[in-house]
C-alpha cells in the first residue's frame, strides 16, 4: 500500500514513518512549511508554529533521505495564515478563547496538505499521522476512537474531520503507549528520540500574533468595583488566575471578558458552568443525531469526560446539560462528545451558563 505520512519534524510522525515502512508499505514523507520568516517574532518553546520549523523540516528531509524515502515540501504559509490565523484573530478579539490546532487539523493537516500531494503528482492510498487516536474501518462509516494511552489521546483534536477524511487515514500510534514509541524511536537510533513534545500551537506570546496595540481597560469584581488595569482583554480567558496583577487576600478568577467594554470581571470564585450552547457542529463517526441523546463531553483535551444530555436543533446548534458542571467554559473552545471511546462529534462554544 502506498501511504503520505506527514511528517512535523516530531518522535511521534518519525516513529509512525518507520514503523510503515517496516511493515512493506510504499511511503512517502511530506511536510508542511508554515513560518513566515520575518513577519513574527516567535520564541523558543516547541511547538507547530514557530521559528523552529526550519529545524524540524531539515531532520524530516534528512531521515526520509537516509531511509530512501521520497520526501515533499509544501509551502503552505500563506493558506495557514488565512485559513488558521485569522480564524485565531477575530476569536481572541470577540473576546474567545479558540482552539487553532482543532480547525488545522481538519483544513490544513488532512485537507490542504494530502490535497496538494495530489496535486503535485505523488500517489497514495492513504495519509497517515502521528497522532493518538484509533479508527474503526470495519463500517460503512469510519468511526474515530480515543487512543489506548489515555494520557496522550488527541481524538479530541480530530472531531472535525469528516467521514471521507477518516476514511482515507490511518493512525499506526492509536494503539501503543507514548513509552512505547519512546522505545521505538530509540530503537530506531533517531536523533528526535528524546525531544519534548509540542505543547503549544504557537513558540511565542500567543497575543503577538494578533498584530494589535495595548489597550488598556478595567478589571472589574462582579459588582463593577474596579480592582485594576489590564493591557488588552484579549491577554485573558476564563478562569484564568494567575497573572492578573492584581494584590488580593484570596485569589482571583477570570469569570467574564467583555470585548465592547474591553473590560475583564474577575471573582474569588472559579466559574463551574452546567449548560453550553454550541454550533458549526461536525458529526464525526455518526449521522447528525435528530433527537436528545445522552454522551460524556469534554471542553479541552486534558479534561476527563463528565455526562451530559444534548439536545440538537434544527438550526444546525445545540444545547447540552451538565449536572456535574464543568469549571471555566469559554465560548471558542469545542465542545466534544464521546460514547465510550467513540468520538460522536462536536461543536464550537457560543455561550455557557451556570
Amino acid at each position: 500500500m502506498k501511504i503520505l505520512v506527514g511528517l512535523s519534524g516530531g518522535v511521534d510522525s518519525s516513529v509512525t514513518l518507520l514503523l510503515l515502512k517496516n511493515a512493506g508499505h510504499e511511503v512517502i514523507g511530506a511536510t508542511m512549511s508554515l513560518w513566515s520568516e520575518g513577519k513574527y517574532r516567535g520564541g523558543e518553546r516547541d511547538a507547530c508554529f514557530g521559528p523552529g520549523e526550519k529545524e524540524d523540516i531539515a531532520y524530516a528531509r534528512q531521515l526520509c533521505c537516509s531511509n530512501g524515502i521520497p520526501y515533499h515540501l509544501f509551502d503552505c504559509s500563506e493558506k495557514y495564515e488565512q485559513m488558521i490565523l485569522t480564524d485565531f484573530r477575530r476569536e481572541y478579539l470577540a473576546g474567545r478563547t479558540p482552539n487553532p490546532c482543532v480547525r488545522c487539523n481538519a483544513q490544513m493537516k488532512f485537507g490542504l496538505l494530502p490535497a496538494l500531494a495530489k496535486e503535485s503528482g505523488v500517489e497514495f492510498d492513504v495519509f497517515a499521522t502521528g497522532h493518538y487516536a484509533r479508527l474503526d474501518q470495519s463500517g460503512e462509516r469510519p468511526r474515530l476512537l480515543r487512543a489506548r494511552d489515555s494520557g496522550k489521546d488527541q481524538s479530541y483534536f480530530l472531531y472535525r474531520l469528516t467521514p471521507e477524511q477518516l476514511r482515507k487515514s490511518c493512525f499506526p500510534l492509536g494503539k501503543m503507549t507514548k513509552t512505547e514509541v519512546r522505545w521505538l524511536a530509540e530503537r530506531f537510533r533517531l536523533a528526535v528520540c528524546r525531544k519534548p513534545d509540542s505543547q503549544d500551537f504557537y513558540s511565542g506570546d500567543p497575543a503577538e500574533l494578533l498584530n494589535v496595540p495595548p489597550r488598556p481597560g478595567a478589571i472589574v469584581d462582579r459588582m463593577g468595583r474596579r480592582l485594576g488595569t489590564h493591557p488588552g482583554y484579549w491577554h485573558y480567558t476564563i478562569g484564568q488566575r494567575r497573572g492578573l496583577g492584581i494584590a488580593a487576600k484570596t485569589p482571583l478568577y477570570v469569570t467574564a471578558i467583555n470585548a465592547c467594554r474591553n473590560e475583564i470581571v474577575v471573582s474569588e470564585t472559579c466559574p463551574r458552568h452546567h449548560f453550553l450552547t454550541a454550533t458549526e457542529l461536525n458529526w464525526t463517526s455518526v449521522a447528525a443525531p435528530e433527537a436528545p441523546f445522552e454522551a460524556e463531553v469534554k471542553v479541552r483535551s486534558g479534561q476527563i469526560p463528565v455526562f451530559c444530555r444534548v439536545s440538537p436543533s434544527p438550526d444546525g446548534t445545540l444545547r447540552a446539560e451538565i449536572p456535574e458542571g464543568i469549571p471555566a467554559i469559554s465560548p471558542g473552545q469545542s465542545a466534544v462528545f464521546y460514547r465510550e471511546d467513540v468520538v460522536l462529534g462536536g461543536g464550537i462554544i457560543t455561550e455557557a451558563k451556570p
